[in-house]
């Protein structure tokens, strides 16, 4: 089944809508305020007593490309928490790379964050991180000097604030095929079946692309099974060289949507390329994303269709920070009551990157899909 014409405008809205460049404010300042200098990658849970926790990761200077000497790159996993309705947040725990560190696996750098509850009530914080681990020998000369590869780890505990690191342990790795080499940028969620859905971002050995992909925990299981490498096709267009999933969002059945099936958003990020283009200034000039300064867009399909998906954002992307390099990333929405709370990274004049919010009552909702 496919949207009308209809749909996708109003649906298309709703997500511009919510995902307000100009009038979202800061939510978490990054370290500093200068380029290189981040918060983000993380994602907003709201437990039974209707506190909201937000989890992250600080990142300062740095370049992989140079390895660490060119700076601390990501420094620091964090969770806050707030107990005011998402109007401030205060810091309740962090972990350093040390901490993050095993001694068969030392952390050089920190990604993409997850916080999760499972039916059981246990909390869950995955955490991407990149390990001083060797390539494989064939490709053993195109690791940059100070750095490693990544893969994912858990924390858990009986709540949030609970979760110790004697409890880490490591969830997904790709050892074997350089093709998808890194694996980082956890996407956590339940569902019907008892299931639980993890989402990832891939990137090969040479850092040229990047890709979704799915792994899977069996309803009683302890651990995930990769599904599939490339959960969704890359795009055509401005994001040729990466499709990373960040979000799940089931769209709200209001409007030209109350009788339909279920369907589901998926935010991403995406870039045409892996290096800035001079562009040529007597044609249009337009946001391509590179590297580290990705661009949002969105795709949507049916629940039973899964995963079937068709984008919103075939030509261009939906989501372009008005400010700095316009980067804009890591959209994480929660639909929280009577409201939906979007988040993401955007930059900013100064070209750092804070973790920034825009939300939407229900009400409003309704209207943009009537």
């Amino acid at each position: 089944m496919a949207l009308s014409a209809l749909q996708r405008d109003r649906l298309t809205a709703l997500l511009r809508a919510l995902v307000d460049q100009h009038r979202a404010r800061v939510l978490i300042e990054p370290n500093r305020r200068q380029s290189g200098f981040w918060f983000g990658g993380g994602n907003l849970v709201q437990d039974g007593e209707g506190t909201l926790w937000l989890s992250g990761r600080y990142r300062n200077v740095g370049d992989s490309r140079l390895g660490l000497e060119a700076g601390e790159r990501g420094l620091e996993c964090a969770l806050f928490a707030s107990r005011d309705g998402g109007r401030s947040f205060q810091k309740q725990r962090s972990w350093s790379k040390a901490e993050l560190s095993r001694p068969e696996a030392r952390v050089v750098s920190i990604e993409g964050t997850a916080l999760h509850r499972r039916p059981d009530g246990i909390w869950e914080l995955y955490v991407s991180s990149e390990k001083a681990w060797e390539y494989p020998s064939e490709q053993r000369a195109y690791l940059k000097p100070g750095c490693g590869v990544w893969s994912i780890d858990v924390l858990s505990g009986p709540s949030p604030d609970r979760l110790e690191t004697a409890s880490l342990r490591q969830v997904l790795r790709e050892a074997d095929d350089a093709a998808w080499l890194h694996v980082k940028d956890p996407v956590v969620y339940a569902q019907p079946d008892g299931c639980t859905h993890l989402i990832y971002c891939s990137h090969p050995y040479c850092w040229s692309s990047a890709n979704t992909g799915l792994a899977v925990r069996d309803p009683g299981a302890g651990e995930f099974r990769v599904e599939t490498r490339q959960l969704v096709p890359r795009g055509p267009a401005w994001d040729v060289a990466g499709t990373r999933v960040t979000c799940r969002l089931a769209v709200p059945r209001l409007g030209v949507f109350a009788a339909l099936s279920a369907l589901s958003v998926l935010f991403y990020d995406g870039l045409e390329c892996v290096r800035q283009h001079e562009e040529n200034r007597r044609a249009v000039m337009r946001p391509r994303g590179y590297s580290c300064e990705e661009l949002g867009g969105a795709m949507v399909g049916f629940d039973d269709e899964f995963p079937r998906y068709e984008r919103l954002s075939q030509l261009a992307p939906l989501f372009v920070s008005p400010y700095g390099s316009g980067c804009s990333r890591y959209v994480d929405v929660l639909a929280c009551g009577d409201r939906l709370v979007a988040t993401w990274q955007q930059s900013q004049d100064d070209l750092s990157q804070p973790l920034v919010s825009h939300e939407l009552p229900m009400a409003e909702v309704a209207r943009l899909l009537a």
